[in-house]
């Protein structure tokens, strides 16, 4: 495994076994694009066979762990149900990669972490979270809902904190994340990555096997609801309301570009 720039994310290779898997578009918050997604399934794939690897974490450059889905492919969805299924199915398929990688992952989650940002939290073993850290689901603002996280959310934080994000839009911080077992740990900004780190090698240190098999069994029968949450996701993209709501983000976006 070599560090360098891969895309959309960049490896760093810090010490013997871990590795850090940083998101590098910092000039949109991280968001999440078709080729982000293509990206994250194929690195999970890698390091789940490789022996050097026992540990990954998983950072955002910038301000933003990562503001979510790229608004622009979501204008681009928009009215297509046909289109969005496969898009929804890829989307599923780069957060299950993270719980099917064969070691851990790691999220060290410094500023924002919206929509498929929380998603992508979710799907992590572990959170550690920087005390700017913010959570939330965003998706509802524009006539949606986060397909992987209403699905998963119940299992990790509860039925009634998924309802919370899922329904209202709002942010937690990083004190609330910790209170609903959304993070693990809350660090200083300028210490995450050193504690997230200091953490992956304390995991990698231990017999991988055993590692594997405790990550294995705990992730075991994740799959069920998905594909009915592609349906109804899928149908929402198809909504005036929708279509509504994300032209009027991009207005607003592009206005403040304008000034």
């Amino acid at each position: 495994m070599t560090a360098g720039g891969l895309g959309r994310f960049t490896l760093v290779e810090h010490s013997a076994h871990v590795i850090e898997l940083r998101m590098s578009r910092p000039d949109k918050l991280n968001a999440m694009d078709r080729e982000w997604f293509r990206e994250l399934t194929a690195l999970m794939g890698r390091f789940g066979v490789d022996d050097e690897v026992r540990a990954v974490v998983l950072s955002g450059e910038g301000r933003a762990f990562s503001a979510g889905g790229d608004i622009e492919m979501f204008h681009d969805l928009a009215g297509d149900v046909g289109r969005v299924r496969p898009h929804l199915r890829r989307v599923y398929d780069a957060f299950h990669a993270v719980e099917r990688c064969a070691v851990p992952v790691i999220a060290a989650v410094n500023g924002l972490a919206y929509g498929g940002g929380t998603e992508l939290a979710l799907a992590c073993d572990l959170v550690l979270a920087g005390d700017s850290a913010r959570f939330s689901f965003k998706e509802v603002t524009v006539g949606l809902q986060p397909g992987f996280g209403i699905v998963r959310g119940p299992q990790v934080i509860g039925r009634q904190w998924t309802n919370y994000l899922a329904l209202t839009g709002r942010d937690l911080d990083s004190t609330r994340a910790l209170a609903c077992g959304l993070v693990q740990e809350v660090h200083p900004q300028a210490e995450l990555i050193d504690r997230a780190l200091e953490l992956a090698g304390e995991i990698a240190a231990h017999p991988p096997l055993a590692v594997q098999v405790g990550k294995a069994f705990i992730n075991r029968g994740t799959t069920e609801g998905f594909s009915e949450s592609v349906e109804a996701t899928a149908l929402l993209f198809g909504t005036d309301e929708h279509a509504a709501a994300v032209a009027a983000f991009r207005e607003r976006s592009q206005a403040k570009r304008r000034t």
